[in-house]
């Protein structure tokens, strides 16, 4: 099963649980872990639906591309990380 997790920042604002599903796409991996805490979206998606810009996902240790439809495919053993990215100077 996939393993989604989510890195110590967004930890800060809400529960972010590590979550293994059979999901074939990161969207449906994504929204197993907003059926465990809902308050969990607002944080990686707008409200398009889209990964918000400041959120940067990475599947088996390479960036996703698809920001929009995040149909971006999952492996059974893949290994998820969603994080935000960092700014500043």
């Amino acid at each position: 099963m996939a393993r989604i997790e989510f890195t110590q920042q967004l930890r800060r604002f809400t529960d972010t649980p590590v979550i293994e599903s059979g999901a074939a796409t990161l969207r449906s991996g994504l929204e197993a872990a907003f059926a465990v805490n809902p308050r969990l979206r607002g944080y990686v998606l707008d409200d398009q639906g889209h990964l918000r810009a400041n959120v940067v996902v990475f599947i088996d240790g390479r960036r996703t591309t698809d920001r929009v439809s995040l149909n971006d495919s999952l492996r059974p053993d893949s290994q998820v990380h969603v994080l935000q990215a960092l700014s500043g100077g």
